[in-house]
């Protein structure tokens, strides 16, 4: 089954109107042999906040060393974001897998009216693919209530319900009370219900849950009772992140967390108080795990000149928090861009939000969305005035950012969905294609889950430019159009109404160039949303693009610069021991420089396989020493680091790059390189070090990482840092076998999708086993791999040899431009 037809399946099942009880999961589960009953399970429940407190209890328990679970709804892109394990989505290949083996009893449970809802056959894959991942732990986020949600199949361990407003009445209840007691249905049979209800509605909890854990402000409630856990909202520690103290009387916590709003200190709260429930979690482990939990779409600020906040508010409760939350920043005028389901309460969430200056209402790309005019009209109601409608949230956005002063506040809100067509504003990519002959065409085809009867009649057209991209269904037919109609080739993979669906493209440059310049007209632009299309095809095919910037001082601004490699470590798979001391490491460094090198990068702690971790005063005490007896060469320095102590130490001593081989796992590393201005190298990994035999499930390994990294970077952008001081390392050999690592070589072009300098460290690695090269006999196979990365368009190769690497990408520059790249004295 492919990819396209499982996915449809799945949607099509959302014709089927939510029922209460658990029968139709535990007889579709009972169909799968019961994969889940293994697993330890924690629900969280709740009317909102329950996301955000099941994303910081996974964070945590993965910290503790846990492999986790997380099932989450709804999606703000790809419906695998829903099923993750330890942090990854499931694979396209898994969710197939599963379609495939619940296909024909879906059909025949409908025939007797009896099918399955959407959500209860995403809540069976789920428990399916945690069963198969033999997770230790699975969070589940409940979807309606508690009592006959589909998620109460299993049995917790440990449970919440966060919080509780008038919500799904006529379904669950009709008062706070009824629905909070409800909710209170998830209690786990051996443990207390983890709470931040208060008033009339918990005691409704304590009647259906008897042991119960508060947590909550400190204050005295009207029956003269504190909660059992007292949180506290320290404010703001910088633009994206806020200080929370958490207090019980045997334990207390001060923490940070990159999730705003008063609220989120209780979600913390409740966060905290699971996670010791389900396992011996350490401080350092939580405050790390709160400070990871990462929630896109939740008052995440983007960018601050101006201040552009996507906020999924879609009831009147989030609405009053989000206006409480922005009420903390500074800016001149507001400026909203909203869209939201025509089910909601829309004149109770204008009238919470503050009063924007100007406003445009649109339309997320879904059935269930409410009429831009409409939501016109409900403003004006409510005191605004510059009101104006645009039917395409990507164009509604773009014009906000085009009026808004950089002292200015854009602030896109309503709903889930309207966030996540403003969010792909940063990260949707159109990934170029290296086409060499029909196999690569037909490739590139079926990968985007083409039909194959549009592969046997494309393939001989892919023969040009071609670039894969995804856009909003709506939006997908138009784009093909255009593109045709200029003499070019588009094919749609099958997506779903309301998914956004892959299209790949196939024409000429010239062709290419017609259709961004008919994309940007304001006869097509207006609401079509393809103004955003236009700018990704206009950076990935380099349309009309300028030169490489003159002033730049960075090696790397207009050819492959050489990264040579100074391990000051007794432990490093290749030259472990050979540089410890601080003249042996100058004399290897000027060497190196003497043969041509570009950059020097100084490591303290080794990333190879079983490597054992170095406390950060140790790698300071490597590091340090060698960076400042380097610091006058000329020749930049690069610190190779996974701790943000040892990057600043390293930048005060006078490095210049932090190259973070684990991807920006310590929450510090994107702050101390944009306070220091440095370049940061984001690397894909799934662990460093290395964990040996561990097995990762990629359905394509270079889309995949190129997916992944995506989040990575807006990251580092979002504290601050210039995307072009972000450089990105596919992560040869980190958590990918050497076929992998091969594929992606042969692919680096693909990674220019990220519009980030890119990085490839393959020096001596294990993947050249695939060439026959043993781990003494690989200089040859780094030689080649390195001129075969400058041939890509590679801007940094990282290697210990550096003579040998620096003949080789001069001849492969040469080779693409020899009157350019004349290397003679």
């Amino acid at each position: 089954m492919e990819y396209h037809e499982a996915t449809a399946f799945l949607f099509g099942l959302r014709r089927f109107r939510p029922k209460p009880g658990t029968e139709s999961t535990k007889r579709l589960l009972s169909h799968l042999e019961d994969p889940h009953e293994s697993i330890d399970f924690v629900q969280i429940a709740g009317s909102n906040g329950k996301g955000s407190t099941a994303r910081m209890l996974e964070r945590t328990l993965r910290e503790a060393g846990l492999s986790v679970g997380l099932y989450t709804s709804p999606h703000l892109t790809d419906v695998r974001e829903r099923v993750r394990v330890d942090g990854r989505k499931i694979p396209q290949s898994a969710l197939c897998e599963y379609v495939d083996s619940v296909h024909e009893y879906v059909r025949a449970r409908g025939a007797e009216g009896e099918s399955p809802t959407f959500f209860e056959a995403m809540t069976g894959l789920a428990l399916w693919h945690f069963g198969r991942e033999d997770v230790d732990v699975a969070v589940l986020e409940v979807g309606i209530g508690g009592r006959f949600d589909a998620t109460s199949v299993v049995d917790p361990i440990a449970s919440a319900v966060t919080s509780v407003t008038l919500e799904h009445t006529g379904i669950i209840g009709d008062t706070e009370r009824e629905i909070a007691r409800d909710k209170a249905h998830v209690a786990p049979a051996d443990a207390p219900l983890v709470t931040g209800v208060s008033g009339p509605p918990l005691e409704a909890i304590r009647d259906v849950a008897g042991d119960v854990v508060t947590v909550g402000a400190d204050a005295i409630d009207a029956e003269g009772t504190r909660p059992d856990v007292r949180v506290s909202y320290e404010g703001r520690t910088n633009h994206t992140e806020a200080a929370v103290s958490i207090d019980r009387d045997d334990w207390g916590l001060e923490a940070t967390i990159p999730l705003l709003g008063s609220h989120q200190a209780e979600n913390a709260g409740i966060a905290a108080v699971l996670s010791r429930h389900v396992a011996a979690v350490t401080d350092a482990e939580l405050a790390r795990g709160l400070r990871n939990a990462h929630w896109p779409g939740r008052f995440e600020v983007m960018r601050t000149d101006p201040l552009v906040i996507l906020d999924s508010a879609h009831n009147p409760g989030a609405c009053e928090q989000l206006g409480e939350t922005l009420a903390t920043y500074d800016y001149d005028d507001l400026r909203v861009v909203f869209g939201a389901m025509h089910d909601k309460d829309i004149c109770g969430m204008a009238a919470a939000l503050p009063t924007p200056d100007s406003l445009i209402a649109t339309e997320p790309s879904l059935d269930r969305a409410e009429n831009s005019d409409v939501l016109a009209r409900v403003f004006e109601d409510a005191g605004s005035r510059e009101i104006r409608t645009n039917p395409s949230v990507s164009d509604a956005l773009a014009t906000a950012l085009e009026e808004a002063d950089r002292e200015d506040c854009v602030l896109v809100t309503g709903s889930l969905f309207a966030v996540a067509e403003a969010r792909s504003r940063w990260s949707a990519t159109g990934i170029p294609k290296r086409i060499r002959n029909l196999d690569d065409a037909r490739d590139t085809l079926e990968r985007a889950d083409v039909d194959s009867t549009d592969v046997d009649r494309i393939e001989r057209s892919g023969v040009h430019r071609i670039v894969k991209t995804d856009v909003h269904h709506r939006q997908a037919s138009r784009l093909k159009r255009e593109l045709e109609r200029l003499g070019g080739e588009c094919v749609l993979s099958g997506g779903s109404r309301g998914e956004r669906t892959d299209a790949v493209l196939m024409g000429t440059l010239a062709q290419f160039r017609r259709l961004v310049e008919r994309l940007e007209s304001e006869a097509l632009s207006r609401g079509s949303g393809l103004r955003e299309t236009a700018r990704i095809l206009r950076e990935t095919l380099e349309i009309d693009s300028d030169d490489a910037d003159p002033n730049s001082t960075l090696p790397w601004h207009d050819r492959t610069a050489v990264m040579g490699i100074l391990n000051v470590t007794p432990d490093s798979f290749h030259d472990g021991g050979e540089y410890d001391s601080v003249a042996e490491a100058v004399s290897r460094a000027e060497a190196m420089i003497d043969a041509g090198v570009d950059v020097l990068d100084v490591g303290g702690e080794s990333t190879r396989p079983g490597a054992e971790p170095v406390s950060i005063d140790e790698e300071i005490d490597r590091v340090v020493p060698v960076v400042e007896a380097l610091a006058d060469l000329d020749v930049p320095i690069s610190i190779d680091t996974r701790k943000a102590a040892v990057a600043e130490a390293a930048l005060e001593a006078g490095a210049e790059i932090v190259n973070d081989v684990s991807g920006l796992e310590d929450p510090d590393m994107r702050f101390v390189a944009a306070e220091h201005d440095a370049v940061l190298v984001v690397m894909h990994s799934i662990d460093a070090p290395v964990v040996p035999d561990r097995k990762i499930t990629y359905d394509d390994v270079v889309e995949d990482v190129i997916d992944e990294l995506t989040e990575r970077i807006l990251l580092a952008e979002k504290a601050g840092l210039d995307r072009d001081r972000i450089v990105v390392d596919p992560g040869l050999g980190f958590g990918k076998s050497a076929r992998e690592s091969f594929e992606m070589l042969g692919r680096l072009e693909e990674f220019r999708a990220l519009g980030c300098p890119i990085l490839v460290g393959h020096s001596h690695k294990s993947m050249f086993d695939h060439v026959g090269c043993g781990s003494d006999d690989r200089l040859e196979a780094t030689v080649a791999a390195s001129a075969l990365a400058a041939d890509r368009g590679v801007d940094i190769v990282r290697v210990h040899d550096v003579p040998e690497t620096v003949a080789a990408v001069r001849t492969a520059l040469s080779a693409r431009d020899p009157e350019r790249f004349d290397w003679r004295p």
